[in-house]
């Protein structure tokens, strides 16, 4: 008889997120966002049962923060509780988010759930009808950070037990887009002869490797401007001539950028139009937050922006869009001019164009916003600037500054 295990692979549910960044939604919406971690989470109960899985994997980050909402604590405890009735297990661990010694009044879950509860790698027997199926390994973080790499202490366990899976909340060592932790190279873990590496950590989904499969599954609910598309798990089913995995969308609604290019329209109600017609072209299948670029390469859209003319289309926009099943908000939009380059020649010489450039280039970002990180409550809705961030708003402000120079 072929043996196998089936499990659902999830991780970073950041159950109770904030959603910094958009508490200016309209109400209604904002009601929606704020729970969407939790249907994301019922979502993904309801896709371990349908496919009748062996148990649940949760790879660190469950809640936000380590201060756990009751709320958060409650509805993950009912989830677990629904997925006992249909005899699936669930074994998790706890990442840099929700670490142990953060959370001083933890809930106890039931029977079905399995916590690693350590720093050092550990490793669980699942049994399916009497016999032992898959080994699952993996620790977690007991305090805020975990810097030391912990692939040394993978080690198989029993080689009689036909599966061995291997759970990590961590990044690649040559990761520096994010803050990095349980540092690891794909080499290491590769040579680890595991079944399967069950990542978490990082919110973008990837397969770092497909044999044996390394595998993020990112964030089940995109919570800001970065987290675009779509976010879900995966369902594996691992045998012992081949990996399957597919990925399960799980999320209540997605964040995606679009760029339109309005350099043709000659009123803002024409780029009202160019606006709608790029939204139907799209054929949003969930409801969507949008980031809106608008790129232009005359002076006139600037002008509109100025007078409040773009706002007022975006609002008409969505008043319509969001009475929709699959609402479509429109929560940012921004303008870029595609004739205003900065030319090197202007560097040169001592003139005001040269002194504005070299001004421009020597100031920091970070110095004018210390004030506002220093607010007890700013700092509750606002994330600090990266240095991408802060070379975008740099060439964006040199960019404009020349752009209205030469107009005058």
């Amino acid at each position: 008889m072929l043996k196998q295990v089936s499990f659902i692979h999830a991780a970073d549910l950041h159950l109770d997120s904030p959603f910094k960044g958009l508490s200016q939604t309209p109400s209604n919406l904002f009601k929606m966002i704020r729970e969407s971690t939790f249907s994301a989470l019922d979502e993904l109960v309801q896709t371990a049962i349908h496919h009748q899985v062996d148990f649940v994997l949760l790879v660190g980050d469950l809640f936000d923060n380590e201060k756990q909402s009751i709320k958060a604590q409650i509805r993950l405890k009912q989830a677990f509780e629904l997925l006992q009735q249909h005899q699936i297990l669930v074994y998790l661990s706890y990442g840099n988010h929700d670490y142990i010694k953060g959370n001083k009044h933890p809930v106890t879950y039931p029977d079905n759930v399995t916590i690693f509860s350590q720093d050092t790698v550990d490793s669980i027997v699942y049994e399916k009808n009497g016999e032992a199926m898959a080994a699952i390994y993996g620790f977690s973080y007991v305090n805020r950070s975990v810097h030391a790499n912990k692939t040394s202490e993978y080690e198989k366990q029993n080689e009689s037990i036909p599966f061995h899976i291997a759970m990590l909340h961590g990044s690649v060592q040559s990761n520096t887009d994010h803050d990095v932790y349980a540092p690891f190279q794909v080499r290491d873990l590769s040579r680890k002869d595991f079944d399967y590496w069950a990542l978490g950590h990082i919110h973008q989904r990837e397969i770092l490797k497909e044999d044996p499969p390394i595998v993020y599954p990112g964030n089940t609910q995109g919570r800001h401007r970065k987290e675009t598309g779509a976010k879900g798990c995966y369902h594996v089913v691992l045998s012992h001539a081949k990996a399957e995995l597919s990925f399960i969308p799980l999320q209540a609604f997605q964040i995606n950028s679009l760029t339109i290019n309005v350099s043709e329209c000659k009123s803002v109600l024409e780029i009202e139009q160019k606006i709608l017609d790029e939204l139907t072209k799209q054929s949003f299948s969930v409801p969507q937050l949008i980031d809106i670029h608008l790129e232009g390469t005359g002076n006139q859209v600037v002008e509109w922006d100025k007078e409040g003319r773009i706002e007022e289309v975006i609002d008409l926009i969505n008043e319509s869009c969001i009475q929709k099943d699959h609402w479509i908000y429109l929560f940012r939009y921004s303008i870029h001019l595609k004739t205003t380059t900065i030319n090197p020649e202007w560097y040169k010489g001592e003139h005001f164009i040269s002194e504005l450039l070299h001004e421009a280039d020597n100031q920091t970002i970070s110095s004018l916003v210390t004030e506002l990180y220093q607010q007890k409550r700013a700092r509750r809705f606002i994330e600090r600037l990266t240095d991408e961030q802060e070379q975008q708003i740099k060439r964006e402000a040199k960019e404009l500054l020349i752009h209205e120079f030469f107009k005058e």
